[in-house]
């Protein structure tokens, strides 16, 4: 049984400080798909306009990752940590205010720098520095989970706010959060003896190496994938339910629990959350002792098999709620597993960058899964285009990881001299 009063305890203040900082970060970042109806009725927006400005705060949340990641190991984890958490607050404080399209577009550019400064990049590395080798991929696991534990409760909150107040009132509500949360910054004190174990003398010299790596290549070309499709499903999942599904809640088994399709897309969100959970932890758990980029391959199978059957079946609230469990215990369990590898293979001193650019692809994915879904909507009624492209780059990814020579660099080297 562990006991965080043990020294040895994998239960660390800065594995906690780091999981309740995710975790309040991507309660409010898994609501923004909740928010799209209500706008874009508002304000008579066409789909892909609200779905542009997420896009955008994706992609920005990738662009911004690796350069807040760079600024964490130059300058320190809390500072970078503390920026991130002020421009998170200012910008879904100001975005409470716009009004205009191409105002949320701009808005969301300082939402995802703000998720960036906040989120996996400069939290995972500063706990895996901390972590001992025998506990890293478990701690990693666990500080995923954070995040996840705020998708679970980050929607069904949004969507009891939404019906009580305004739309813009309730981004007050999660400005003002986002600003509180900086006073668990402190509890990130990295532990300097892991911090000071390198391979690199300099980020120039790791960046060059890892960009000269096959290796690298393919955990970037794979990560894409992943972005992809949650961020997809994230945005447009509870509109696609809402349209999908709503004939049939009332009377369902389902429908005891949601009362309309708008609780059902809330409940789906909470239950990919819940379930992702226990993914996230279980796929830290199992880096430990099994080949990493065998389980990534297996994590982007059972998400390509689980988007066809959904796709292909008739659309309930059951297969919702099935599709949400599944989804959700294979969501956010690559992160482990990719931020693991990373530290595993070029190093812990500047794994947070390395890992940020890889980031940058999943972001990508995200801009692109986002957009498109949008845009395919406006133009043809549906989403089922993008649905079948989710799967093609999913299977894509299930192969590229295979070929991952998962080895430290510095053995590999020496295997070759």
């Amino acid at each position: 049984m562990i006991n965080i009063n043990q020294k040895n305890s994998i239960f660390t203040p800065v594995l906690i400080g780091g999981s309740l900082i995710l975790l309040i970060s991507f309660a409010i970042r898994s609501t923004f798909g909740l928010f799209q109806i209500p706008i874009a009725e508002q304000f008579l927006w066409a789909r892909s306009e609200f779905s542009l400005a997420i896009a955008i705060q994706n992609l920005a949340w990738g662009i911004g990752t690796p350069i807040f990641s760079a600024f964490a190991e130059k300058y320190g984890d809390r500072k970078t940590i503390t920026i991130g958490l002020l421009f998170y607050a200012l910008g879904v404080f100001i975005s409470s205010t716009a009004t205009t399209p191409e105002a949320h577009q701009a808005l969301n550019v300082l939402i995802g720098f703000g998720i960036a400064g906040s989120g996996f990049g400069p939290i995972l590395a500063v706990v895996g520095r901390s972590a001992s080798p025998e506990k890293r991929s478990l701690a990693l696991g666990i500080t995923t989970a954070a995040g996840s534990a705020g998708q679970v409760v980050g929607p069904p909150i949004a969507a009891l706010l939404l019906s009580l107040m305004p739309w813009p009132s309730v981004f007050v509500i999660f400005a003002i959060i986002s600003l509180i949360t900086i006073i668990l910054v402190p509890l990130l004190k990295s532990n300097p003896k892991i911090e000071k174990n390198k391979i690199e003398e300099n980020l120039s010299d790791a960046l060059t190496t890892a960009l000269k790596d096959p290796t690298y290549i393919m955990l970037f070309l794979g990560f894409f994938s992943c972005g992809f499709q949650l961020a997809f499903i994230t945005a447009h999942f509870p509109a696609f339910i809402a349209e999908a599904s709503s004939p049939i809640v009332k009377g369902s088994l389902i429908g005891l629990v949601c009362n309309s399709v708008e609780s059902l897309g809330a409940l789906s969100m909470a239950l990919i959350g819940f379930f992702n959970i226990i993914g996230s932890v279980g796929a830290g758990a199992l880096g430990k002792n099994f080949t990493k980029k065998y389980l990534l391959s297996l994590i982007y199978t059972g998400r390509t098999i689980a988007a066809i059957l959904f796709i292909l079946l008739p659309i309930t609230p059951f297969s919702v709620a099935i599709f949400s469990m599944v989804m959700g215990s294979l969501w956010l369990a690559t992160v482990p597993l990719t931020s693991g590898i990373i530290g595993y293979i070029y190093g812990l001193k500047f794994m947070g960058t390395l890992y940020g650019i890889v980031f940058l692809s999943h972001q990508i994915g995200s801009f692109v899964g986002v957009w498109l879904g949008g845009i395919f909507y406006d133009i043809y009624g549906s989403y089922d285009i993008v649905w079948w492209v989710g799967i093609g780059v999913g299977a894509f990814s299930a192969i590229i990881h295979l070929p991952v020579k998962e080895m430290p660099l510095t053995e590999r080297k020496l295997k070759l001299a």
